[in-house]
């Protein structure tokens, strides 16, 4: 009787180890492995992966377009009448180590709160710089693209691709 009950410690121990040290990389996901904080192996394709149970951890991060809407913002043209600028960025996370290290255990949100101030740094120096005939005119796409090629060398450093940015 106490073999059986040994055996059954045993047997559900050894269960619980192994099903602590697989984990699944859905295809919308990119995962690092990380050992007491320090990232151990990047998972980008998607299945099963395998970590130590107790000493590794596993953190996940969206591979989707993900969206940020900022505040609206106000912005002084150069013929200063003032507009009140509402403005979303669509975005990517392409290099999940560099993220990581850029944005630390903050994760989304705080990368989020960065993007944002980029966004509005790019929005006020663009958009400061031209009349606002042109801010409301047809003229506003090539703004636009002036304004995401600003935030986009910007976010490299975070690990961050801008896609698109709209006002």
């Amino acid at each position: 009787m106490t073999f059986l009950r040994i055996l059954g410690v045993v047997t559900v121990a050894i269960l619980t180890i192994a099903y602590s040290s697989i984990f699944v990389v859905d295809e919308r996901q990119k995962a690092l492995v990380l050992q007491f904080g320090q990232i151990k192996a990047v998972k980008e394709m998607p299945g099963l992966a395998f970590k130590i149970p107790l000493i590794q951890e596993v953190v996940r991060y969206d591979d989707r377009i993900l969206s940020l809407d900022s505040q609206p913002l106000e912005v002084t043209p150069l013929d200063d009448r003032r507009l009140v600028v509402d403005a979303f960025m669509r975005y990517r996370i392409t290099d999940v180590v560099q993220f990581r290290q850029a944005v630390g255990t903050g994760g989304t949100a705080s990368a989020e709160k960065r993007l944002e101030r980029i966004l509005n740094a790019a929005l006020r120096e663009v958009l400061g710089s031209v009349g606002s005939n042109e801010v409301l005119s047809d003229g506003r796409v090539s703004l636009m693209e002036q304004i995401r090629d600003d935030a986009i060398s910007e976010a490299l450093s975070l690990g961050i691709e801008i896609v698109d940015v709209r006002i």
